[in-house]
């Protein structure tokens, strides 16, 4: 069975963004950079809860003429041939490539999907999503990255639930003399 994998950047103080939506202070350096890559050798379809998958539409398409990064240039060609998903209960036609799971029956057709054949699904970012995918132990694996800022609010990596979620340590690591990924899978697992 496939697995899933939550990828996500968080500021030091435990922010997936900003107080006003920012998520401006994420830096990809190319230590990192060469991590997103390998991630995506795991993987071979990118799930995405639709705000995040807004912001993403809005960017990878065009990205050629919005910035000179490397790391976007390199990305750009990978995130336009995976398939995606996007979990929403009001969007209808997500165009480049994605379909969509409205959300009824959420655990059966998440369950679905991990049974589909193929490689691992990454989970890109978002709370909602995450947190509800994490209440019906369907993510398998967590990669945050933290970054060092403190944002002092915004939206919190895990929405106060009022459940104990207890994971093991797998893996840790620094890219780029700046950011510290921390690799955690279930207690349980």
């Amino acid at each position: 069975m496939r697995k899933i994998i939550h990828a996500v950047h968080v500021s030091l103080d435990g922010y997936i963004e900003g107080p006003n939506g920012e998520f401006d202070w994420a830096a990809m350096g190319p230590e990192l950079s060469a991590h997103s890559f390998e991630l995506m050798e795991r993987a071979d379809t990118l799930l995405y809860g639709r705000p995040v998958w807004e912001m993403m539409a809005g960017y990878w398409p065009n990205v050629e003429s919005i910035s000179d990064d490397p790391h976007d240039l390199k990305f750009a060609p990978v995130w336009r041939r995976t398939p995606k998903v996007v979990f929403s209960r009001t969007l209808r036609e997500p165009g480049h490539g994605a379909r969509v799971i409205d959300g009824t029956n959420l655990v059966e057709q998440v369950t679905a999907l991990k049974a589909e054949p193929g490689k691992d699904l990454v989970l890109m970012g978002g709370a909602a999503l995450a947190a509800e995918l994490t209440a019906h132990g369907l993510i398998d694996e967590y990669q945050v990255v933290v970054h060092p800022v403190v944002l002092g609010g915004g939206k919190a990596l895990f929405p106060a639930s009022g459940r104990r979620l207890d994971l093991r340590l797998v893996e840790s690591r620094t890219f780029d003399a700046r950011t510290v990924l921390l690799c955690h899978r279930p207690a349980s697992a």
